[in-house]
């Protein structure tokens, strides 16, 4: 019987493709099994995240409680700089994922091999195993433009390097005939995309879009250093239907003061210019936002000014964070805020959060159109999960699969999702 392979993966959507990417070349090389359950596997392949304290022991958690072989992948390995942590651990780096069968046979021969030198290989065009059959995860870019302070991920996923348009349009065409109907646009800034290459996001929109098919786009976050450079073009690509209306920009702050201590290269009111412009020629978009709470030194002032920004905006979405401090960043070094009050400003936060998702949420009911069916619930049975135009979740009962195109009327509204019926 063929060793049996199981991934297990944590973190964003780019961190999914790459094990999406790795299972299709296990698939590929028909010497291994992959199963869908860890008890079943033989071998644990962790692809790993770093962006925060949580999930990164999340990986540390499953070396000390797998009973399997090993071996560990994504970021967290990739970004800590004292290796002797991993000793004795297969490691496939953030871009060694082409090299996981080469890593798979060589564990199961008794050998350790760390491969975690920085390459320039492409992710795109390779084979894929994907978690939805419907929707192909894209990245358009590694890396970033950024430097924040508080960030760990810079550490693994290194300076932006974007991949050519012809390579990405090439790769989504190969995904269309597929059968794929969703196509998400990912990286760790879907904004700075072409920044290196001479060209920027709205021109890969625009040639993803001159394909004359019937899919869907989610552009990944994006953050607002350079949505200014181009956001009429933007504007106008969001226009077309085959593009979801949902705008990902963390802000992560409502003070200058601390965008400042956090060194993110945008203000306030450039924020608020990019949002004010969507709205205007886009109402009906779905804006989400990502907060931290308790950044070191921020003052009573500096959360309230947060707080009014969230009254402002009413962002549908807010990923919020209590601040966890990255070891090897300058963040780390800054004098922390007690616990006791992040998680105060964290429990406001998260009030003030749901009370405005309750409040957008009910506005949308009544309104009747198209969506996609997007996911199976799994916590009910005979229940799926549909997204409309503007990637808003909409619940429907009945018995559909993945793909089904359904009209439906929202009917009722909780803080986190619509609930909508077949007309």
């Amino acid at each position: 019987m063929p060793t049996k392979v199981y991934i297990k993966t944590y973190g964003c959507s780019f961190n999914f493709s790459d094990s999406e990417n790795m299972a299709g070349l296990i698939k590929e090389s028909g010497r291994y099994e992959l199963v869908d359950d860890e008890k079943y596997a033989d071998v644990v392949i962790v692809n790993s995240c770093t962006v925060k304290n949580k999930a990164e022991n999340k990986l540390y958690r499953d070396i000390n409680k797998i009973d399997k072989k090993l071996i560990l992948a994504g970021c967290v390995p990739q970004a800590e700089k004292d290796k002797s942590k991993f000793k004795g651990f297969s490691i496939i780096g953030t871009t060694q994922i082409k090299n996981v069968v080469q890593v798979l046979d060589e564990t199961l021969a008794g050998n350790t091999v760390q491969l975690l030198e920085k390459t320039k290989d492409s992710r795109l065009n390779i084979p894929k195993v994907r978690r939805k059959n419907i929707v192909e995860i894209v990245p358009i870019n590694e890396g970033c433009l950024g430097s924040c302070n508080f960030c760990k991920t810079k550490f693994a996923r290194g300076h932006l390097r974007s991949y050519k348009i012809e390579a990405i349009v090439k790769h989504i065409r190969n995904a269309l005939n597929e059968g794929v109907k969703e196509l998400w646009l990912t990286s760790q800034d879907t904004a700075c995309y072409g920044y290196d290459i001479d060209t920027n996001l709205p021109n890969l929109l625009n040639e993803i879009l001159k394909i004359k098919r019937d899919f869907k786009i989610r552009v990944g976050m994006g953050n607002p250093d350079f949505i200014p450079d181009f956001i009429d073009e933007l504007i106008e690509c969001f226009k077309d239907e085959r593009i979801y209306r949902f705008l990902h920009i963390p802000i992560q702050a409502g003070s200058d003061n601390v965008l400042k201590k956090m060194r993110r290269e945008y203000t306030i009111e450039s924020f608020r210019n990019i949002v004010n412009k969507f709205k205007q020629e886009i109402p009906d978009f779905t804006l989400a936002t990502d907060m931290i709470c308790g950044y070191p030194e921020e003052t009573d002032e500096d959360f309230e000014e947060s707080l009014k920004i969230m009254n402002e905006f009413r962002p549908d979405v807010i990923n919020i964070s209590k601040f966890w401090s990255r070891p090897g960043t300058i963040a780390a070094t800054m004098l922390q805020l007690p616990s006791e009050t992040i998680k105060e400003r964290s429990d406001l936060m998260v009030k003030l959060h749901h009370k405005i998702s309750e409040e957008n949420n009910k506005k949308w009911i009544g309104w009747s159109g198209k969506v996609l069916v997007d996911d199976i619930k799994k916590e009910k049975s005979g229940t799926v999960i549909t997204r409309n135009n503007s990637y808003k979740m909409i619940i429907i009962k009945g018995d559909y699969k993945i793909g089904d195109e359904l009209n439906v009327e929202v009917v009722d509204s909780t803080v986190h999702y619509l609930i909508g019926k077949v007309v």
